[in-house]
């Protein structure tokens, strides 16, 4: 499974942008596609992640209110729209997949659960 994440860039304090991640292949329906990120000098960390199915949905609770993920089957793609952005939302943005089919829903923070990951997309909101 290739993964390629984009829309990424430069944005103000209260804007919004829509990252997209486009996966090779089709999504099992018990497969997880996530949204993680890494900020300079700072570890990895859970943005958001959902069952290809539908069946499930996990935000992390810096992104709750204001990231959305959603996805698109037919184009085995998945969003993350991020509105109101903070200068703390500063980050890479890699896009995952865990291909298990076994992962619950209160697990899918855990990066160790993803087995494919894209290459990531940097946004930078500043003023």
């Amino acid at each position: 499974v290739q993964l390629q994440a984009s829309g990424g860039g430069l944005v103000q304090p209260g804007g919004s942008l829509r990252l997209s991640c486009a996966a090779s292949g089709r999504c099992c329906s018990r497969c997880v596609m996530g949204w993680f990120r890494q900020a300079p000098g700072k570890e990895r960390e859970f943005v958001a992640a959902t069952r290809c199915s539908g069946s499930g949905t996990s935000i992390a609770d810096s992104a709750k209110g204001r990231f959305t993920i959603s996805r698109d089957n037919a184009k085995n793609t998945i969003y993350l729209q991020m509105d109101s952005l903070k200068p703390e939302d500063t980050a890479v943005y890699y896009c995952a997949a865990d291909t298990s089919g076994r992962t619950i829903l209160s697990s899918f923070y855990s990066e160790e659960r993803y087995d494919y990951w894209g290459q990531g997309t940097l946004v930078t909101v500043s003023s």
